[in-house]
């Protein structure tokens, strides 16, 4: 065995960045997904919006009115809306800022993928 060989881990794998940049990708997926379920939550706030001014207007009502009626279905979803943009915000600056992480990993790392090492045809039949 070769003592000047880099330590192996216990699944054979080589050790790797131990780093900031080994939780890029779960940050990643993680922020994609949020961005994902907030930009429905979003979509489906503004359709229960829609519907609750629609259905206000069909007695002859104007939801722009100033009666506490109409600021009450106007307010409704308030705080649901600003802490869905909130997330949204957070989930993408968190998704920009792994993917920094990722693509400066693989700028100093040189885009090797099989680890650097030289394997022809004949090493693999043994």
């Amino acid at each position: 065995m070769d003592e000047s060989a880099a330590p192996v881990e216990p699944g054979g794998h080589e050790p790797r960045d131990r780093g900031p940049a080994r939780f890029a990708r779960p940050v990643l997926i993680a922020a994609a997904v949020v961005a994902v379920v907030c930009i429905a939550l979003l979509v489906i706030i503004f359709l229960l919006d829609t519907y609750n001014a629609t259905v206000y207007s069909v007695s002859g009502n104007d939801i722009q009115d100033n009666s506490q009626e109409s600021r009450d279905i106007r307010g409704l979803y308030d705080g649901a809306r600003a802490g869905s943009i909130v997330f949204l915000v957070i989930a993408l600056l968190a998704a920009a800022v792994s993917g920094w992480f990722l693509y400066r990993g693989r700028q100093q790392g040189g885009g090797d993928s099989d680890g650097g090492e030289d394997v022809d045809f004949d090493d693999l039949g043994r």
